[in-house]
């Protein structure tokens, strides 16, 4: 059976949330759902965090988070600037297939956003009960018409 884009993640998130709710059923405290906060930075390399093994970078705050949490450890980024990199990780699509293929402030790009009809993964967790929020830059559209909001 094949599962389209929406199903696949609709899927994987409800996976997570049934795992999370069965570890009381195997003898651990029964605890909220989990909170889920994806911090994304541009021009972020792997070891310029302590958590990750940097050594010239000081960062007690980031590695705090990162030691009560759950880090990635095998992220490829399929963009080589910051709005594809957001488009896909967001969507978990190519980010050519989310309407994204450069940079939406470059003058070449400013009629481009993440498609409207796009389904990114805080769509999928509302229904699950989770309330989703965005703290700094979208940068997935240059108009109006693409605002977070939308």
């Amino acid at each position: 059976m094949l599962l389209n884009r929406r199903q696949l993640l609709v899927a994987a998130c409800s996976a997570a949330l049934v795992a999370s709710t069965a570890l009381p059923l195997l003898g651990a405290s029964k605890e909220r759902k989990p909170n889920i906060i994806i911090l994304l930075a541009d021009d972020y390399g792997y070891g310029d965090v302590g958590c990750y093994g940097s050594k010239r970078f000081n960062t007690p705050h980031l590695d705090a988070l990162a030691a009560g949490g759950l880090r990635f450890t095998d992220f490829h980024s399929n963009g080589a600037v910051c709005n594809p990199t957001r488009a896909a990780f967001l969507t978990g699509r190519y980010q050519q297939r989310t309407g994204i293929s450069g940079v939406v402030t470059a003058a070449g790009h400013r009629h481009t956003g993440l498609d409207l009809g796009e389904t990114t993964f805080a769509e999928v967790l509302k229904p699950a009960g989770y309330v989703t929020a965005l703290f700094g830059k979208w940068h997935l559209g240059y108009l109006p018409d693409y605002n977070p909001v939308h």
